[in-house]
């Protein structure tokens, strides 16, 4: 593994987790009213937190797409699912909340579950999937995934709502993800020239949008805690099933090394949850039930 992967790998998780903190802050004050609305990235716009939180996350999208032209997407996304340590430590900054046995029981979990993968599998590159039919089904079955999991979000954004749109946004910022580095590829091989006559790029900026607006919804309607967890697990797993199906990745898949990447996977969503729902976690303006306190405007919305 290159040195200059992890380290960008790494660095982008930062800018991420910091991001998601602020713009989740600046999000639960936008009106509900603008739910799943191009709206609402107008109204964020205006508040210079969520405009910082965003600067951080491009910051972050950028230094994904330079790991990702050195390293295989079926390394880098374990490593990009540390931005939810990130984003904890900025919390518990504002909170003053101790890590506790939860936060170093999914520390651990986290850490382990990366290292456990990354090492069994030894993510390496190969040669890509040219059959057409392979790349359309799983990008298709990725993006239809996250279309349903929206529609239902809009049927249970008050309880369900929130999780199931970070899903979403995971699923979408894993096909994201897989075709920067087909971009990446294609720059590569012809310069600008090829990358500009290709559909991935603008692709790459399409669902850009779309997962910034699930995921700006999703904050908007819920703590960080009840969205940031789904996300964070949602977009490796996506992404290592788009590399390993048609970019060409390549894990060892004898038993004990299966063994290995499934326990890694496993233990990566479960430390994944535990820090999600870690107490430091922003819990929202609203009492009780750790809400926004605008369950009524939105029913009204």
């Amino acid at each position: 593994m290159s040195v200059l992967v992890l380290v960008l790998a790494v660095c982008a998780a930062c800018c991420l987790g910091f991001g998601f903190v602020l713009q989740q802050n600046a999000a639960e004050r936008a009106p509900l009213g603008d739910f799943l609305s191009p709206r609402l990235l107008l109204d964020l716009a205006r508040m210079p937190s969520w405009l910082a939180g965003t600067g951080l996350m491009v910051a972050g999208l950028v230094l994904g797409a330079l790991a990702l032209g050195g390293g295989e997407l079926s390394l880098v996304e374990p490593l990009l699912a540390t931005n939810l340590l990130f984003a904890l430590a900025l919390s518990r900054i504002r909170t003053k909340q101790p890590l506790g046995r939860q936060g170093w029981a999914g520390l651990a979990l986290l850490a382990g579950g990366v290292s456990a993968f990354i090492l069994a599998g030894e993510p390496r590159g190969g040669s890509a999937v040219t059959d057409p039919v392979r790349h359309w089904l799983i990008v298709g079955v990725m993006l239809g995934l996250a279309l349903l999991l929206t529609l239902w979000a809009g049927r249970v954004r008050l309880t369900w709502g929130p999780a199931l749109l970070a899903l979403a946004a995971g699923l979408v910022y894993g096909v994201q993800d897989a075709l920067t580095r087909v971009s990446g590829r294609r720059f590569t091989s012809g310069g600008p020239a090829e990358l500009l006559t290709g559909w991935q790029p603008y692709a790459v900026v399409v669902l850009g949008i779309t997962g910034l607006l699930l995921v700006q919804s999703a904050f908007e309607t819920a703590p960080l805690r009840r969205s940031l967890p789904a996300l964070t697990a949602a977009q490796p797993l996506a992404g290592i099933a788009c590399g390993v199906g048609f970019l060409g990745d390549r894990l060892h898949t004898d038993a004990g090394a299966l063994a290995w990447e499934a326990g890694g996977l496993a233990a990566i969503v479960a430390g994944i949850v535990l820090l999600g729902l870690h107490p430091a976690m922003p819990q929202g303006a609203g009492t009780g039930t750790g809400e926004s306190g605008r369950e009524p405007a939105l029913e009204r919305g």
